[in-house]
């Protein structure tokens, strides 16, 4: 027998979760999260903010694929590997935020057909 109960284990566990929530609370009250967690330093929680600014960044990666290609069709340049590249970027982004925007409908319906 080692001495230590079920209880003592449950109960540590229980410290270690408990350690770790006020760790992310702390956290989230300073609004200090570096990283892929924050973009453009938006605040956790600022979900509103974050899809306003990726559907702002997808807008952008479009209008400047469009402008790249009206540059090459007027012959303001040659280079087609760059056009090409912008319109993929501007594709990828815009598929990306499509299927996000899919997710976030299919959990909508999903939370409404639920029974209260």
């Amino acid at each position: 027998m080692t001495g230590i109960s079920p209880t003592d284990n449950v109960m540590a566990i229980r410290n270690a979760i408990l350690q770790k929530n006020a760790a992310l609370r702390d956290v989230a009250s300073t609004g200090s999260v570096g990283g892929a967690n924050a973009p453009n330093g938006t605040a956790p929680g600022g979900f509103t903010e974050a899809l306003n600014s990726a559907l702002q960044q997808v807008n952008g990666l479009q209008g400047k694929a469009g402008e790249a290609a009206a540059a090459f069709e007027r012959g303001e340049t040659t280079d087609i590997a760059a056009v090409m590249l912008a319109k993929q970027q501007a594709s990828v982004s815009f598929e990306a935020t499509l299927q996000v925007r899919n997710k976030l409908l299919s959990a909508y319906k999903d939370i409404m057909s639920m029974p209260v």
